[in-house]
């Protein structure tokens, strides 16, 4: 008996040890969200077509059950086990493309590109109540040339978008700002400035420190730009060139978490597409290598990324199977070591632009499939994949919000921060949305340590500013009627 348990034990060693990604990660099976006759169809990887914050995820796809396409909306209320209704939120004679949607705690924000003006112009829409209610459709651009594919990042009261546009005769990137949540809008803002085209451009923000990139033909052939902000889009710097080849490089997707700038792009310097990946580690200041994320002699196409802390997920959409599937990525060291690639789906039809998405321990991922006949709406998730710092450390339930102070402190090199939530709290039957920042001398958001639903309890987290200079932080505990903030010293 002893010899058969052995035996066991030890096939289950050797197999999360071949295979790890099972082990640690098991992904769920496919989801269908939408049924009609007509398509429905997911936007390209600069923009996300699936959000979540805590248990309530958000998706926007394009479809054509109602003659011409119109942007449609669904959510879950429970992490993704089950979906309410389909929300029609356009609703014209012309057509509408190319959702994206992003979300800072109730307040969910989509942006699409729209013809009701005789030209395509963007186009935003917004709910202030997690998805329940919408407000009316805002016109962002008006101009007589073609404005399309929007890229949209929220970072509490802040909404950036950025978009192509053809105004200056040639397709150039913009940028425009909200500072109160959508309520209004600030200046279209010219950010390249060539005689080539500037193209699909995907913005990331952490704080004040907004990340564009897009790709350029400004070098005779495309290549991968940067441009960031360091005053939450005030003003900007100079294009930075991130890929130097005599091929390709296309259709960048970009992610930030804290100190560190995360791109994923299409690359042909191989003969055939692949994934490639580079990162900066002091806020797009300076750039790593390029990285070669996938090997074969079919095309990889289109990745899309999300990063949570250290842990980076990138999915794409890869002809290897003959036919074009789903396939998955992630590194759990920041972007210095990749594991293997996990297929996600696995049939006959064509499955298309992915994207996605992290909340707590899930990672999420929607995209277009014709496995129907049609294209319809599929969704996925891993409820263990993304394993996050935020640890819940007693059973008890508190009975009010607490903030404790951080210990040790002063610290080096990490220090852990302990924090409790009530069973009771103003946001109604949901639970709440924590925040819990840092911050320097100046005011100045330097890290997001939580940003999602929690339960009741007392939960630990722990903060390790590995590239950030001694001295005084603050850190803030937020949440519906409650804020609270201490100091800290870091010391190296």
């Amino acid at each position: 008996m002893k010899k058969i348990i052995f035996f066991l034990v030890f096939v289950l060693i050797v197999h999360c040890t071949l295979k790890i990604e099972d082990c640690l990660a098991q992904w769920e099976p496919d989801v269908r969200l939408t049924n009609d006759p007509s398509g429905s169809f997911t936007s390209r990887n600069n923009a996300w077509n699936i959000a979540s914050s805590g248990s309530v995820v958000h998706v926007v796809w394009r479809d054509h059950r109602d003659g011409n396409p119109e942007i449609y909306y669904k959510r879950s209320t429970d992490a993704g086990v089950t979906w309410g209704a389909d929300t029609r939120l356009t609703n014209n004679i012309n057509n509408s493309f190319s959702p994206t949607v992003s979300i800072s705690g109730l307040v969910v924000h989509v942006l699409w590109w729209d013809y009701r003006d005789g030209n395509g112009e963007i186009y935003y829409k917004r709910s202030t109540d997690a998805g329940v209610s919408w407000g009316a459709d805002t016109r962002l651009t008006n101009n007589i040339a073609e404005s399309s594919y929007p890229s949209v990042a929220v970072s509490g009261t802040l909404v950036h978008v950025v978009w192509e546009d053809i105004r200056d005769g040639n397709l150039e990137i913009y940028y425009k700002r909200s500072q109160d949540t959508g309520v209004s809008w600030g200046a279209d803002t010219r950010l390249t400035n060539n005689t080539s085209n500037s193209e699909y451009p995907s913005v990331a923000v952490s704080g004040s420190f907004v990340h564009v990139m897009w790709r350029d033909l400004r070098d005779g052939n495309y290549e991968i730009y940067y441009k960031r902000s360091t005053n939450g889009g005030v003003s900007w710097g100079t294009d930075t060139r991130l890929t130097n080849n005599t091929a390709n490089s296309y259709d960048p997707s970009v992610s930030v978490s804290d100190s560190l700038v995360h791109v994923v792009w299409i690359d042909q310097r191989d003969g055939n597409y692949e994934i490639y990946y580079k990162r900066s580690t002091d806020v797009g200041v300076s750039w790593g290598a390029d990285t070669r994320l996938t090997n074969n002699n079919a095309y990889s196409e289109f990745p899309s990324i999300a990063v949570s802390g250290s842990i980076v997920h990138t999915v794409w959409m890869d002809r290897r199977d003959v036919n074009y599937e789903i396939y998955y990525k992630r590194s759990t060291d920041g972007g210095e070591t990749w594991g293997l690639d996990t297929r996600l789906t696995n049939d006959t039809a064509y499955s298309y632009f992915p994207s996605i998405a992290v909340s707590g321990n899930i990672v999420l991922t929607v995209w277009q499939d014709n496995r129907d006949g049609n294209y319809e709406i599929y969704y996925k998730r891993n409820p263990t994949g993304n394993p996050t710092g935020i640890v819940n450390i007693n059973a008890e339930i508190p009975v009010e919000y607490s903030l404790s102070q951080n210990y040790p402190n002063p610290f080096n090199p990490s220090t852990k921060i302990k924090f409790a939530i009530p069973v009771c709290h103003s946001s109604g039957s949901w639970n709440p949305v924590i925040t819990l920042k840092i911050f320097d001398l100046l005011g100045r958001e330097v890290a997001t340590l939580v940003n999602e639903q929690l339960s009741p309890g007392t939960y630990e987290t722990e903060w390790n500013p590995s590239n950030y200079p001694s001295g005084v932080y603050f850190y803030t505990l937020k949440t519906n009627g409650y804020t609270e903030t201490k100091k800290m010293i870091l010391i190296k």
